[in-house]
């Protein structure tokens, strides 16, 4: 299984002009036939909703895409067809923009500079500022410098605009999507004393963030943590938990740290197959180290899934006895197998993985227009030789943003006795698996959509519900809290 959770997918632009006859109707009719045609999950949602309920809906839809006009208005529209059928592994992406609202691909710097250049600013002198920075003193609130990358911001009180407590602007970027001086940020206070946000992505386009509020003196957290800004300036005394969780949220790659005397942490951002590698070498390098301590944390956090094979090296660490995997059956159509052929004419796979690609074609080809089992089992049993002594326990930290094939990994480690699993539930996107794509004939659009369907169905669905964890952190633990919070369950006597 090659699981993929597209939590946020880029929109990408093009060259290709806006057409003046552009037609959402053919867009919606394309996407119907398509999802109807190739989808694994289509049928399952059908026969739980009904076909009644299925034709109302492509009513509505029908009916409101006849009244659009617009190129972004219809993606949207799509993208709500789809929440019919699931929330995850299903994303229509949008990759041809109005020239008039996107630059087109491979737009230089000075043509990003030239399009944002009417963005509100907010205007000081460098010198009176860096002093006025200078005397805010210990208890700085929201006022100061931030950094996100690639932007420095500022944050003072606007005493000249009633409608908004705080403004917040560029004072250096390394996109020439934000210059100087640019708003990038305003911060709202409600009548009961909280605060709110309004940001400006990379794009210009605003996000809206309810709960804003400072984590010690040094980092500025809007909404679940999408927007966490690490001050630079007045400098303050670090809280180490919070910069650990910053460095955990933000780290690109695989890593490992000690973290106390008895407890190693493990941090897998995401298990794409890009960091099997890493992940192998990291575990291989640290192998000592880990069998010699009594706790190991895994952190997959926002670790958003992959491809089952990056975690196979990690099992033999929490392995106590045979390990369970119900596997999926996949869809054949012609479209959907073309996959395999696309793996066949890949560079980075391996001469074997390249034959399992081609015996699978194969056997896909056979059946066409049924759901096909690639391995001889729909239940596959991983027997290891060992047990190891240390770890003696493996916690697994999850939360909302964890799924995929992360939320496969979970099945497989929480069979473990030694493993318990610590945060919020996971996303609840894995039932329907192995996404794949499809551009629209006025490629304009992109179809992402699920292949596969895992045999727990309908008994132990995953999708919509995500995985509990063990022990719930309520909102009341914050999340730079919880490794700590962790190793003191881990070490109760």
């Amino acid at each position: 299984m090659n699981n993929n959770l597209i939590i946020t997918l880029a929109l990408l632009t093009s060259t290709q002009a806006f057409s003046k006859t552009f037609d959402c109707s053919s867009n919606l009719k394309w996407l119907t036939e398509t999802f109807e045609k190739n989808d694994a999950g289509f049928q399952y949602i059908i026969d739980i909703k009904g076909e009644n309920s299925y034709a109302a809906h492509n009513k509505l839809y029908t009916e409101k895409a006849s009244q659009i006009s617009g190129l972004n208005e219809c993606h949207t529209l799509l993208n709500d067809w789809t929440e019919f059928f699931r929330t995850g592994h299903l994303n229509v992406q949008l990759i041809a923009q109005n020239q008039n609202t996107s630059e087109p691909t491979g737009a230089s710097d000075k043509e990003k500079i030239e399009k944002y250049k009417n963005t509100e600013q907010f205007k000081v002198d460098k010198k009176d500022f860096d002093n006025y920075i200078k005397k805010l003193g210990n208890n700085p609130g929201f006022e100061g410098v931030w950094f996100s990358e690639p932007y420095t911001i500022g944050i003072v009180k606007d005493d000249k605009n009633p409608n908004r407590e705080y403004i917040g602007f560029i004072v250096k970027s390394t996109s020439p999507n934000w210059q100087e001086n640019q708003v990038k940020l305003e911060i709202f206070k409600s009548n009961e004393g909280k605060y709110s946000m309004k940001y400006f992505m990379s794009d210009h386009s605003v996000e809206d963030f309810e709960i804003v509020e400072l984590w010690g003196k040094t980092y500025l957290r809007a909404g679940s943590g999408f927007i966490l800004l690490k001050r630079v300036l007045p400098e303050q005394k670090i809280d180490e938990n919070i910069d650990r969780y910053y460095n955990l949220m933000y780290a690109q790659k695989p890593y490992i740290e000690k973290v106390s005397d008895d407890t190693v942490l493990l941090k897998i951002p995401s298990f794409n197959y890009s960091n099997k590698k890493i992940i192998d070498s990291l575990l291989a390098n640290n192998d000592d180290l880990i069998k010699s301590s009594k706790n190991l944390i895994i952190d997959v956090r926002n670790n958003g899934g992959g491809a089952d094979t990056s975690y196979e090296k990690i099992k033999p660490y929490f392995y106590t006895n045979p390990i369970r995997k119900v596997g999926v059956a996949f869809l054949s159509t012609e479209l959907n197998n073309q996959r395999m052929v696309d793996y066949m004419n890949d560079p980075d796979w391996s001469d074997d993985d390249k034959k399992w690609a081609k015996e699978s074609l194969h056997k896909l080809n056979k059946h066409i227009g049924e759901f096909v089992d690639l391995k001889e089992s729909i239940v596959n049993i991983d027997t290891l030789k060992n047990v190891y002594p240390n770890p003696k326990n493996v916690a697994i930290l999850i939360n909302n943003y964890s799924g995929s094939t992360t939320e496969q990994f979970l099945l497989e480690a929480k069979q473990s006795t030694k493993v318990k699993l610590f945060g919020t539930t996971t996303a609840g996107v894995l039932d329907i698996s192995n996404m794949y794509h499809v551009e629209s004939p006025s490629k304009e659009f992109k179809l992402w959509y699920g292949l596969s369907k895992s045999h727990r169905i309908p008994e132990m669905t995953i999708d919509g519900k995500g995985i509990q964890p063990d022990y719930y952190f309520d909102k009341t633990i914050k999340p730079y809290e919880w490794i700590d919070k962790t190793i003191e369950i881990l070490n109760h006597k």
